[in-house]
């Protein structure tokens, strides 16, 4: 897909009521500093569209992305963060759970794992979760440019049994750094939504 126009539409806090989206929505996980504010921005050529920080937990909200008037593209809260309270936790839980169950548009939901390291309880907890929504996730191992070459069959297949996925699930090597990865995940991206160029 061609992006011709972004827009943050909708902003969706603990109380907040989904949208009732028409388009195709396709949704990002992961836990805190993964990267996925830096994906999201690599994935639409824009510079700060979602706001990066070195300070995890900075999405505490459900963003709902407009791409071309074709589809949502949603960024999740990250899970995992070690400073905030369990309550907040909690919360967060329960409004994305509350999404995966309702949304009648989700087409796919990717998870970041940070390619650098084996995948945490976190990390596997969410992994089982999306399965148990019925979902297929499709995992995006993030970092790249932060490991050699050589390491990354090695660490794929880490991320590949640490996560125990189910056979034929893809995990896609990205760098936001370097947009390695980038048209293959546009390519999933337009196959799951449905979307013909």
């Amino acid at each position: 897909m061609v992006i011709k126009n972004v827009s943050l539409e909708t902003v969706c806090g603990v109380t907040s009521k989904f949208p009732d989206n028409q388009l195709a929505e396709v949704a990002f996980a992961g836990k805190s500093n993964v990267g996925k504010s830096s994906l999201i921005n690599a994935l639409m050529n824009r510079k700060s569209l979602a706001r990066t920080s070195s300070q995890p937990g900075k999405t505490q909200t459900i963003n709902f992305y407009n791409i071309n008037d074709a589809m949502y593209l949603v960024d999740l809260p990250g899970y995992g963060y070690a400073k905030a309270s369990e309550s907040e936790k909690k919360k967060w839980g329960k409004m994305v759970e509350s999404y995966l169950q309702s949304s009648r548009q989700l087409r796919a939901v990717f998870l970041l794992i940070d390619i650098r390291h084996d995948p945490s309880a976190n990390d596997k907890m969410m992994y089982d979760w999306i399965v148990h929504q019925s979902y297929d996730p499709i995992i995006v191992a993030t970092k790249l440019d932060k490991i050699k070459r050589s390491q990354i069959e090695k660490n794929v297949k880490a991320i590949r049994i640490g996560l125990n996925v189910k056979p034929g699930t893809k995990i896609l090597p990205f760098s936001a750094e370097t947009k390695q990865g980038r048209e293959e995940i546009w390519r999933l991206m337009d196959e799951v939504i449905g979307y013909e160029a």
